[in-house]
């Protein structure tokens, strides 16, 4: 077994496409519109779907909003650095809300990032151990 996706439903599609593919990096890889369901699903990611855990992007037509509620935690995604990666992020019209730096009680250098839709995206520094692992 292993995870294909998370899905997260979003306001504006467009705008939702425009920040993963431009501001964070991620590629578009299927789009679909469901004419008679008035949904369409997009999926985004750093890779294939066959090898890579990827983002479900589902916008349903008559929905522009909604709640977050509280038991929705993050989206994480490694990075080789974090100051680094706020910094392009912040040039691209991203929005850094929680500047790179250790974690609370920790060494392992974090960030966080936010899409239009308000969802939190963690940036988690990998150091060269991490990435031999």
């Amino acid at each position: 077994m292993r995870m294909l996706h998370t899905m997260l439903r979003v306001g504006n599609l467009e705008r939702s496409l425009q920040f993963y593919t431009e501001v964070l990096g991620m590629a578009l890889l299927r789009k679909r519109d469901y004419e008679e369901g008035r949904f369409t699903l997009a999926f985004v990611g750093y890779g294939d779907e066959d090898s890579h855990t990827v983002l479900e992007l589902t916008h349903n037509w008559d929905t522009d909003h909604y709640e977050l509620g509280n038991a929705y935690g993050h989206i994480a995604i490694a990075v080789d650095d974090a100051y680094k990666a706020c910094e392009e992020i912040k040039a691209r019209g991203g929005n850094v809300v929680r500047e790179a730096g250790p974690m609370k009680g920790g060494t392992t250098v974090i960030a966080f990032v936010e899409d239009p839709d308000g969802y939190k995206i963690e940036l988690i520094q990998q150091d060269e151990q991490a990435r031999n692992n």
